[in-house]
Parts: C-alpha cells; sequence; structure tokens
C-alpha cells in the first residue's frame, strides 16, 4: 500500500463553508465561486485544499480555468503523485476483472469514479483510447505515468489519443490531434456479448463506440421480437443484438460515416439488417403519418441536455421522441428508451415517458429500469456519474 505523508510545500487552496460542506457530504468537486483564496496557483497543480479555518480537508488537482476548479484526489496528503496515478490505475485494473465479462471491450477509468478525475480510459480488444478532461491529467509526467501503467497490466499493442477540442479549449490547453502515442496499430475486431464490431482507434464519437450501453444490449434483445425499429443506431449497438430475435431490423442514423461501419458490423455477424441515413425525428414522424407499425423500437439518442439551460428544450424533445414511438407501437410491443444526459434525472425521465404514454394512449408496463454498465460505476455521493436511462417498456 502507498504510504501517504504530509506534503508541506505544496500550495493551499482555501475554499468557502459551501465548498467545505460539500466535500464533507461526499463530493469530490468544488466549484470556482466557492474558491476563497487561490493566489499563485499555475494550472494544473496538485493543492492542499483548507477550510475557513485553516483546517486541512484533502489533496486535489486545480484547474485555473475550469469552473470546477477542484477535483479532490484524496482525503490524506499527497507527496507523490505519480506514484499514487500508478497506484489507482492497478486497482482499476483490478476492479474490472472481478466485473467484466463476455467482453474484451469496456471502460477501464472512468474520471471520478475510479478516483482518477479528469481521465477517461477505455479498451477495445488488444487496443487502448484514453481522453484527457483537465490540465493536471495533461501534465507529462502524469500522462507518462498512466501509460507506462497500463501498458504494464494490460500489454496493449497501441494506445490512442481521443482528442475533444472544445475540453482543450475550456481548460485552455495547447491544441493537439488525436492520435497514436504508443504502437501503430489503430484498428480492431471487439466483441460485445458474442457480437463483433470493428473498431477504428482514431474515428467515430467518444473513444470510439458506446460501450456504457453494453449490458442493456443484452438487456434489450431478451425482449424484442417481429420487426424492429432502432432509432439513432450509429454503429448498430442495439440493431445487431436484435437481429437474431426479429423478423426485420432498421437502423436509422444521420451519420453516413457511422452507418458504413454498421454495415461493415453487420457483414461481420451475418446479420441482414437495413440501414437507413436520415433525420431519427423527420423519419419517424413520417412513419407515424404513414401509420408504419413495428413490434419493437428502441430510441438511444444523443444528449439532449448538454447544460440545465437547455432541459425544459430536451424535456420537449423527448416528449415528442417517444410520443411518435408509441403510436407506431403494435399491442404487445416492447420499447427500449434511453437518455444519456446527465440534467435529466432517472424520475424526470420516466415522468416524460409516462406522460407520453397518456398522451398516445398507451399503458407502459416496466420490464427493466437499466443504467451504465458496471466498468461506468456510479458514485453514491456524485450524481454525476450517473448519467444513462434505459427503460425496457412493455407497451399496450
Amino acid at each position: 500500500m502507498l504510504k501517504k505523508s504530509p506534503a508541506p510545500d505544496s500550495p493551499s487552496v482555501t475554499i468557502s463553508r459551501a465548498g467545505t460542506l460539500r466535500l464533507r457530504d461526499g463530493h469530490v468537486w468544488v466549484y470556482r465561486s466557492d474558491i476563497i483564496s487561490a493566489e499563485g496557483i499555475g494550472p494544473g497543480a496538485l493543492v492542499s485544499v483548507k477550510d475557513e479555518r485553516g483546517k486541512f480537508l484533502g489533496t486535489a488537482l486545480y484547474s485555473s480555468s475550469s469552473q470546477i476548479a477542484i477535483r479532490m484526489i484524496a482525503r490524506e496528503p499527497v507527496d507523490n503523485l505519480t506514484a499514487l496515478l500508478r497506484e489507482r490505475t492497478r486497482t482499476t485494473v483490478a476492479y474490472r476483472k472481478q466485473l467484466v465479462s463476455d467482453t474484451d471491450a469496456y471502460r477501464v477509468i472512468f474520471s471520478e469514479a475510479d478516483f482518477l478525475p479528469g481521465l477517461i480510459v477505455d479498451r477495445y480488444n488488444d487496443l487502448l483510447s484514453f481522453q484527457v478532461l483537465t490540465q493536471a491529467m495533461d501534465a507529462e509526467p502524469v500522462r507518462q505515468a498512466v501509460i507506462s501503467e497500463l501498458t504494464e497490466q494490460l500489454k496493449p499493442a497501441a494506445i490512442a489519443e481521443r482528442v475533444d477540442p472544445r475540453i482543450r479549449e475550456l481548460e485552455q490547453l495547447p491544441a493537439r490531434k488525436s492520435g497514436l502515442v504508443q504502437g501503430e496499430k489503430s484498428s480492431a475486431i471487439f466483441t460485445m456479448n458474442g457480437v463483433r464490431f470493428h473498431y477504428d482507434a482514431l474515428e467515430g464519437q467518444k473513444t470510439g463506440a458506446f460501450l456504457d450501453q453494453r449490458e442493456n444490449y443484452a438487456a434489450a434483445a431478451k425482449y424484442m421480437r417481429g420487426d424492429a425499429l432502432d432509432a439513432f443506431c450509429y454503429q448498430g449497438g442495439f440493431a445487431l443484438h436484435l437481429a437474431p430475435h426479429c423478423s426485420s431490423v432498421i437502423g436509422v442514423d444521420s451519420s453516413r460515416p457511422a452507418l458504413e461501419t454498421a454495415d461493415q458490423n453487420a457483414a461481420l455477424n451475418n446479420r441482414e439488417i437495413e440501414w437507413i441515413e436520415a433525420n431519427a425525428f423527420d423519419l419517424l414522424r413520417d412513419y407515424a403519418d404513414n401509420k408504419r407499425q413495428f413490434d419493437s423500437i428502441v430510441l438511444d439518442p444523443p444528449a439532449f441536455a448538454k447544460s440545465k439551460r437547455t432541459l425544459d428544450t430536451a424535456m420537449r424533445g423527448y416528449k415528442e421522441l417517444n410520443l411518435r414511438a408509441l403510436k407506431m407501437l403494435r399491442p404487445g410491443g416492447t420499447l427500449v428508451t434511453c437518455s444519456c444526459s446527465y440534467h435529466v434525472t432517472s424520475e424526470a425521465f420516466m415522468e416524460v415517458v409516462a406522460q407520453a404514454a397518456r398522451d398516445a394512449g398507451k399503458t407502459l408496463r416496466i420490464l427493466e429500469n437499466r443504467a451504465q454498465a458496471k466498468d461506468h460505476p456510479i458514485l453514491l455521493a456524485v450524481p454525476e456519474t450517473a448519467y444513462l436511462k434505459c427503460l425496457i417498456l412493455s407497451v399496450s
């Protein structure tokens, strides 16, 4: 076990009573509005956090630009950050070995939920993909410590960095392009629930795939039958899992590159699926107007609520989407409806789906009320780590 001793030379940040209470309640963020004193502290610094009376509260990573000014990394003093990061990386790898099965693709590090704030790492067979979200995690000694430990633990053929330009701009980090940081291999075939997928480390959304839905793909396949529609299908995650159980499957997405990969995935698994490049909202409206009927429908849209300011608009979007789908479902049909918007709570999402059902004159029974896969852990005291909602509903 890594020994932690006081680090008297680390700069200190003083936070308000509200920030102190937030940390004592178990959260790991302190917002800039709760910073009382942080003079002379550089971007990404390791800092001691103190309350207004000077009492030590823990050790954190500091951002000079983000509204999330402090992300706690330990309740104790830390004198060797790189050693701590290596220990935490080993722990996350061991944790996944306990949880993950039926796949060679999963999230290895989930930022705050794995006590490595500001870092995302995913595994796709023998490739690793990572994304940096904060100033501290972009520092070269930190990056190299984590990469070195991941290499030792998982022995990947290559490691790629996926860059989100918007995040780097918000964190005032220098521009950087996505690319390989280790090895030469950039593509692989990975497996989820017995279904195979093509993976390109430098293309696609997020780090390349939606691994958080892996367990929901398998759950949905248990209930879906007949004619199926997968709206916002991306590279075919739900559609490919439904195909063996349904008489026909249509996958809809507005991204041609995503559909091209979906078609390759279908061929890889000998699945017969019809792919349609279209705006899912518009297509659902057309299908509903033309009385098109299905036995199974999946709604897995992108996040509608990027912030609290867009919450009302997002809720209207979710209601409209679910209303159209419910009108198209035959009696006894199954609806899988998802939201990956953190700002939409589970209770609010269930209520908006219930409103859509009332307007459609349908009755819903919950078959399963699900969240993200277990390799995307949820911290009870950090609600931001719980973002994915997935309802599997019987419709009558």
